[in-house]
C-alpha cells in the first residue's frame, strides 16, 4: 500500500467528518454566538481570559497533541497497520472529537467548570469527589509518562557517553521556547497587537530559536533535565495562563502545524510505501488485539486527558461559542491526522513487514527527517528539527496536566465556598496552589523513576478508562438539560468494557512480576499496582453513581 495513498485517504475522511457529523453535533446540541461566554463572565486575568479562535485552538491542539498520537500508533503498529488506521479514523471521529467537543461545549455552557464539578451539579457530590481523586491519579500518570519521555529526548549524551547533538539542540531550543513565550506573553498583553502582526512576530520568532538552538546546544545528561522539567512544571502551573502557557502554545502551534504540512508534503515527494504488514493477528507476542490496540492509541483516537484540557483550560478562554466546534472538534481530527503520519513514517522504515527497533520518537523523527530531507533540507537541520518537535509534543500536554493535576488537588478538598476565610487551616493548606503543585510533582517524580514503558500500559488504560466516564458525564449532562445524548452511549459502553479488561490484565501482569518473576520494585511496580486498583475502584464507582442518574426515567428541562 502507498503511504500518500493512505494520507489523502485520511484527510478526505476528517475533514469530511468535520464539515458534516461536527456541524451536525453543533446544531443538535445548540450553540448560541450571542451567549455571554465563562472567559468574559468570569474574567480574572490568570484563568478566565476572552482569548482568540486561533489562540485557544493553539493550546487546545498543543495540549492535546502530546506524545500519545506518535507513541501509540508506532507501538500498535505490531497488529499491522490496518487495524490502527481503522482505529485512528472511526475512534477519532465517533470517540473523540465528539469526547473533546462535548466536554468543551458542557464546560462552557456551565460557568466554565471542570467536569468534575459538573458531575457535582448534575450528579452529586459523592461523583465529583470520585472523578477529582481519578482525574488527579491520572494526572500523576501522565507527568511520570511524559516527563521521561521528554527528560530522554533532551539527553545530550547515548549509553556510550558519545554526544548526541540532535538531542541537544532540541533541549536548546525548547529552553529558547520558555523564555520567548514569556517576553511574548508581556508583549501581547501589554502591546495588544493584532493577530496578524502577532502571528508574523511569532513566525520570525520560531525561525530565530530554532537557528539559534540549532547552533548552540545544551549537553546536559537526562538527569539534569528530568529536574529542569520538574522546575519549569512548576512553574507552569503557578504562573497566569497569558504569562506562559498561552503564548508558549501559540508558539508550538506553528512548530506543530509546520511539521504536519512538512511531513505530507514530504511523503508526496517520497511517495513511501507502507511497509508493515496488513495483519498480523489477535495476538502478537502475547499482546491481544482486544483491548491493546485500544487503550495503546488514546491520544489520535480518543482520549480522557482530552477532557481535562477542554473543561479546565480551553473553555474559560473562549470567547464566542461558535468557537468550540473548531477548538474541541477540530483539534482532535488533526491529532488524528497526526497519528495517521505516524503510522505512515513507521511503515515506511519496516523491514519484512515490521517496524525496525527504536523508541516510537527515534522511529518518527528519522522517517519524517528522511521525507523533509526530499525537498532539500539538510539531514541533521531536519533531525534536529524533528526531535524538537517531538519534544514539544510532550512538553505541552505536560504543562497542561501539571496545572490540571494541581486545579483537581484543590478542587478535591474545596466545598461550595472557595473563599479562604470560611476555610479550615487543613483546607487552606491543601487547596494552595503553591502546596497542591508540590504534592502533585512530588508524587509524578517518582512515579516517573521507574520509565516511560513501565507507566505507558497503566497510563493508556486510565486514560481511556477517563474517557469513559467523561462521556458517561456527558451523556447525563444532555439527558438532565434535555438535549440529545444518543451519540455517547455507544463510545462510552465500548471504552468500559475496554479500560476494565486492560486494567484486570495491568494488575495480573503486575501480580505475576511478584509471585512467578521475583522481579518486584515497590517505587515502580508496588506504586502501579496501588495506583491500578484504586483506578479500577474509583472507576467503577463513578460509572455506577453517573449511571444511576443517567438511567433515571425523569428529565429537567434546561
Amino acid at each position: 500500500m502507498n503511504g500518500l495513498i493512505i494520507i489523502g485517504i485520511s484527510i478526505l475522511i476528517l475533514g469530511g467528518a468535520y464539515l458534516v457529523y461536527g456541524r451536525w453535533l453543533a446544531n443538535k446540541w445548540g450553540i448560541d454566538p450571542n451567549a455571554k461566554t465563562p472567559a468574559y463572565e468570569k474574567e480574572d486575568g490568570e484563568d478566565y481570559i476572552p482569548t482568540p479562535k486561533a489562540v485557544v485552538f493553539s493550546h487546545q491542539f498543543s495540549s492535546i497533541a502530546g506524545a500519545g498520537p506518535v507513541t501509540g500508533p508506532i507501538i500498535a503498529a505490531m497488529f499491522g497497520w490496518v487495524p490502527v488506521l481503522l482505529w485512528i479514523l472511526i475512534g477519532g471521529i465517533f470517540f473523540g472529537a465528539v469526547h473533546d467537543f462535548g466536554a468543551l461545549y458542557a464546560s462552557v455552557k456551565n460557568e466554565g467548570k471542570s467536569i468534575g464539578c459538573i458531575i457535582e451539579q448534575y450528579i452529586g457530590k459523592t461523583g465529583k469527589k470520585l472523578f477529582l481523586l481519578f482525574a488527579w491519579i491520572f494526572s500523576l500518570l501522565v507527568i511520570a509518562a511524559f516527563a521521561d519521555i521528554v527528560a530522554n529526548t533532551f539527553n545530550g549524551f547515548d549509553a556510550d557517553g558519545n554526544k548526541v547533538a540532535p538531542n541537544a539542540a532540541a533541549a536548546s531550543i525548547s529552553m529558547l521556547f520558555i523564555v520567548v513565550a514569556v517576553v511574548f506573553g508581556l508583549f501581547i498583553k501589554y502591546k495588544k497587537p493584532s493577530q496578524k502582526l502577532q502571528a508574523v512576530i511569532g513566525v520570525v520568532l520560531l525561525i530565530a530559536m530554532l537557528a539559534v538552538g540549532i547552533l548552540c546546544p545544551l549537553y546536559f545528561s537526562k538527569s539534569v533535565w528530568t529536574v529542569v522539567v520538574f522546575i519549569y512544571l512548576f512553574l507552569a502551573s503557578i504562573t497566569p495562563m497569558w504569562l506562559l502557557m498561552q503564548p508558549r502554545d501559540y508558539l508550538s502551534t506553528f512548530l506543530l502545524i509546520a511539521m504536519i504540512v512538512g511531513a505530507v508534503l514530504g511523503v508526496i515527494v517520497a511517495n513511501p510505501s507502507m511497509n508493515l504488514n496488513a495483519f498480523n493477528g489477535f495476538n502478537v507476542n502475547g499482546n491481544l488485539l482486544f483491548p491493546t490496540l485500544f487503550v495503546t492509541i488514546a491520544c489520535g483516537a480518543v482520549s480522557g486527558f482530552h477532557s481535562l484540557v477542554s473543561s479546565e483550560t480551553s473553555s474559560k478562554q473562549v470567547k464566542n461559542e461558535k468557537d468550540m466546534l473548531g477548538i474541541g472538534f477540530g483539534s482532535m481530527l488533526i491529532e488524528s491526522l497526526l497519528a495517521v503520519i505516524a503510522l505512515v513514517a513507521v511503515g515506511s522504515l519496516a523491514v519484512g513487514g515490521k517496524a525496525p527497533d527504536g523508541t516510537p520518537f527515534a522511529l518518527f523523527a528519522s522517517a519524517i527527517a528522511g521525507f523533509l530531507g526530499k525537498l532539500g533540507i539538510p539531514s541533521y537541520v531536519a533531525t534536529c528539527v524533528m526531535t524538537m518537535c517531538v519534544s514539544a509534543l510532550a512538553l505541552t500536554s505536560l504543562d497542561s496536566v501539571a496545572r490540571i493535576g494541581r486545579m483537581s488537588f484543590q478542587e478535591f478538598f474545596m466545598d461550595e465556598s472557595s473563599d479562604p476565610s470560611t476555610m479550615t487551616p487543613f483546607k487552606k493548606l491543601m487547596t494552595n496552589k503553591y502546596f497542591a503543585t508540590i504534592i502533585t510533582l512530588a508524587v509524578g517524580l517518582i512515579l516517573s523513576l521507574g520509565g516511560y514503558n513501565n507507566v505507558w500500559p497503566l497510563f493508556g488504560s486510565a486514560n481511556q478508562l477517563l474517557s469513559a466516564l467523561v462521556l458517561i458525564a456527558l451523556a447525563v449532562f444532555l439527558k438532565t438539560t434535555g438535549r440529545s445524548g444518543f451519540m455517547l452511549w455507544g463510545p462510552m459502553g465500548i471504552m468500559l468494557v475496554v479500560t476494565f479488561t486492560a486494567l484486570v490484565r495491568a494488575i495480573i501482569n503486575i501480580f505475576n512480576k511478584i509471585f512467578v518473576l521475583g522481579n518486584f520494585a515497590f517505587l515502580t511496580d508496588g506504586l502501579q499496582l496501588i495506583f491500578a486498583i484504586l483506578l479500577m475502584a474509583l472507576g467503577l464507582m463513578v460509572a455506577i453513581s453517573c449511571g444511576k442518574k443517567l438511567f433515571k426515567k425523569e428529565v429537567k428541562n434546561a
